[in-house]
């Protein structure tokens, strides 16, 4: 048994591997998470953006990207949900960059390998090698 603090409220309470939160904020978060899915479920609220849905059921939206990341929250479903990108903060549905980020990424790296690669060419041309022939040995 492992004592720990809550990372939302800071209570201690016994450490299991399924969560990081305590009994009682755990518990809190199961009934945010009702809400949301229950008020999503409904189809007029289908193309809810996250400023319409944290608005009618006061649920904060870091909670609510908590719920998309676990995978509790299915955005096939949504189309008006979403994340932030990792790196501009563009709301994404899967992964964590948005395609123009990961283009530019992608991009950066195969500049990267090709420099790296030119480097290791130029590394294998500035090589010498010496012979020795015997016959000019003394």
């Amino acid at each position: 048994m492992e004592l720990v603090n809550c990372t939302n409220c800071g209570m201690l309470y016994v450490k299991n591997s399924i969560r990081d939160i305590c009994d009682n904020c755990y518990k809190e978060e199961e009934e945010a998470f009702d809400k949301v899915n229950n008020y999503l479920k409904k189809k007029q609220n289908r193309t809810a953006s996250m400023v319409k849905v944290v608005e009618d059921t006061g649920v904060p939206e870091e909670l609510i990207m908590k719920f998309i990341r676990k995978g509790r929250i299915r955005l096939v479903h949504f189309p008006n949900l979403g994340y932030p990108c990792e790196n501009c903060g563009k709301p994404i549905q899967n992964g964590k960059l948005c395609d123009d980020c990961a283009k530019n990424f992608r991009n950066e790296l195969e500049v990267f390998e090709k420099e790296q690669q030119r480097q290791k060419e130029l590394a294998e041309k500035n090589i010498t090698y010496y012979a020795i022939d015997e016959k000019y040995r003394s």
